[in-house]
């Protein structure tokens, strides 16, 4: 076999582990039932805020901290702890995609996605 056959099968082969490893490691839209069932597996967990709830968030103490309670898309409410500054009109959110992980009975988010209401309705701005 030539040296330039045993490159191409090597790179292919890199390439192919490399594309099962990301399919594995990729998360799944779960929700706090699932979440809580695989505490060491990363999940995106839909659901929408829970207003009635307080927020806590206290940049002085710690920035990287904020604390609210969501509910997910089957009902389960559950305490968010989000390992980030409190995103921009949070409150203003329609549905909020939550990336992380269970530990105890809070969900510890890393990172957060967030669906806004649309400023625009049948090609008409809301005021």
């Amino acid at each position: 076999m030539k040296k330039i056959h045993i490159v191409g099968i090597i790179v292919i082969a890199v390439a192919i582990g490399v594309i099962f490893t990301s399919l594995r490691s990729s998360a799944t839209y779960s929700d706090f039932t699932e979440a809580l069932a695989n505490p060491d597996t990363e999940y995106h967990v839909v659901g929408k805020l829970d207003k009635n709830q307080p927020q806590v968030y206290e940049p002085k103490i710690n920035p990287d901290e904020f604390t609210f309670t969501m509910i997910d898309n089957k009902g389960v409410e559950k305490k968010v702890v989000l390992h980030k500054s409190k995103p921009q009109d949070f409150e203003r959110s329609e549905q909020i995609v939550l990336i992380g992980k269970m530990q105890g009975d809070e969900f510890h988010a890393n990172d957060i996605l967030m669906k806004c209401p649309s400023k625009y309705n049948d090609g008409k701005p809301q005021i």
